[in-house]
């Protein structure tokens, strides 16, 4: 299956938190998009690996993606190695994404930071003939996506770019919803997190009218570039 945009997560919900509006956005538009989960997000507070599945396989569907798969990687503990960049190119090669998204250069999770890294080189291995990788029996053709952006967390970062999302932002609270037990929940007996507050919708509300507002937006949502960006005319980027 060839896919538009392939995004990949270090957790499920990570997507969800960072660039779901802009996801739906694209959907919309009628472009194709599929996600990449690392890990079965084991080692979260609250809730259990199965729950963030049946969690995820819900906000795909509020977002309308074409297709989700989890890699299985170890939460927390899955290293920057020849396997495991191994598995996210057979994912590359596999959904022959012009556009990759992954997790922010460096964020409060450990694993974000890896996990970003990972995929950036990985997209550049990608390209190589000689890095060879086998799925479901078949030998792979290299691919390499054309760009690589990586959203932004916790962490504020300044942007290289904006997407407005206006008129998408409920959608993307909707898809966050989706992990009942990642989110605020006055019913739950489980610990409360930082993301689990009563106000973090409010914060996530905030977070994309603070980076809309630069850019004459109601909501936005911004990344970050490993490298420059390119564009054939200034008028592209009015």
């Amino acid at each position: 299956m060839k896919v538009d945009i392939l995004a990949f997560a270090a957790h499920p919900d990570d997507i969800e938190i960072s660039c779901a509006a802009t996801i739906c956005k694209q959907v919309a538009s009628g472009q194709k998009v599929a996600i990449v989960d690392l890990t079965r997000g084991e080692l979260g507070t609250r809730g259990t690996a199965e729950t963030r599945k049946q969690e995820a396989e819900a906000s795909s569907r509020i977002m309308g993606i074409h297709d989700r798969v989890n890699l299985g990687f170890r939460d927390g503990f899955f290293t920057h190695d020849e396997y495991h960049t191994l598995r996210i190119v057979e994912m590359i090669r596999k959904y022959q994404p012009d556009i990759v998204l992954c997790n922010s250069p460096t964020d409060r999770h450990p694993d974000h930071g890896r996990a970003g890294k990972l995929v950036v080189e990985a997209c550049f291995y990608s390209g190589l003939s000689k890095v060879e990788t086998i799925l479901d029996g078949e030998t792979q053709k290299a691919w390499r996506p054309k760009v690589c952006y990586q959203y932004i967390q916790d962490y504020y970062l300044k942007p290289d770019f904006v997407v407005d999302v206006t008129g998408y932002e409920q959608q993307k609270i909707r898809a966050m919803k989706a992990f009942k037990t990642q989110f605020y929940d006055p019913g739950s007996k489980e610990p409360v997190t930082p993301i689990a507050r009563e106000d973090f919708f409010d914060f996530m509300l905030g977070r994309m009218k603070e980076m809309g507002r630069p850019i004459g937006a109601a909501y936005g949502e911004g990344f970050v570039a490993p490298r420059a960006i390119g564009v054939d005319r200034l008028d592209v980027l009015i």
